[in-house]
């Protein structure tokens, strides 16, 4: 392996700026961190264009091997620029520049039945968490708005634990998806219309509405949907997270299958 010393060499500085979210769309390529997230996205068949590995950590020649199967460029580092790129405040000294799917963009809505609608999500670690939860319930796909975070973000990357590469996202305005979607629709809502979720049976096909954590779903998305429901809350607090309350309907949406 090339051996790269400098975070000033280009390489690196290229990579780093895919910390960006511009850079990341403008070269169609996001950054991975650490073994797990590396061997996710190989198992996905994630296209790699290089991997970066620490000189100092200790790397069978076995995986090594395993991991020039799967990566144009393998590289040899520094510590100095391991910790260029890398934003934890410690490293796991192996990086990988994958590149973008496109085949999600192809995605038929009327095949899918099980989706999550997340509107205007703003917190890295919250989107990370619903992809997360979306995956072991099962979902078909998470469906962003316009608005929300980027799921290449570093934080939302690490916070979905390798589901990122396993369930289908996408990025639509709610209108496109129901021209397209058959299921039930649920919004989420503090209002007195809204229902109490437990009320609610699961179906085998539905589109869960939540949104933005200040703000919630905006009002011209309830006034379309079929059902709004909410989460009683017994304590003084105002509301839950809105990761945790999208792994409670999530989870009681889905129960159909056991």
């Amino acid at each position: 392996m090339d051996l790269i010393q400098s975070s000033q060499n280009q390489k690196i500085k290229d990579v780093v700026k895919l910390h960006q979210r511009k850079h990341r769309y403008k070269e169609r390529k996001f950054l991975i961190e650490g073994d797990h997230l590396i061997s996710e996205a190989i198992a996905a068949n994630i296209h790699i264009d290089s991997i970066f590995i620490d000189e100092n950590i200790h790397v069978e020649a076995s995986y090594l091997d395993e991991l020039n199967k799967y990566c144009n460029h393998c590289y040899s580092i520094s510590k100095e620029v391991a910790s260029a790129l890398s934003t934890t405040e410690t490293t796991q000294g192996i990086f990988a520049v994958c590149e973008m799917q496109e085949s999600n963009d192809a995605i038929d809505l009327k095949g899918l039945n099980k989706i999550i609608y997340l509107d205007r999500i703003q917190d890295p670690g919250n989107l990370g968490t619903i992809i997360r939860t979306a995956d072991a319930c099962g979902l078909d796909a998470v469906v962003l708005s316009e608005g929300t975070v980027d799921v290449y973000n570093d934080k939302v990357i690490r916070s979905t634990q390798g589901s990122l590469f396993h369930i289908p996202i996408l990025i639509e305005s709610f209108e496109s998806v129901c021209e397209h979607f058959e299921g039930h629709i649920y919004g989420t809502a503090l209002d007195d219309d809204a229902l109490d979720y437990r009320q609610v049976e699961p179906r085998q096909s539905f589109m869960l509405i939540v949104g933005n954590e200040g703000r919630g779903v905006h009002p011209d998305i309830l006034c379309s949907t079929d059902d709004n429901v909410y989460i009683p809350i017994r304590g003084e607090v105002e509301s839950l997270n809105v990761s945790i309350a999208s792994g409670i309907l999530m989870y009681h949406l889905s129960r159909f299958d056991g």
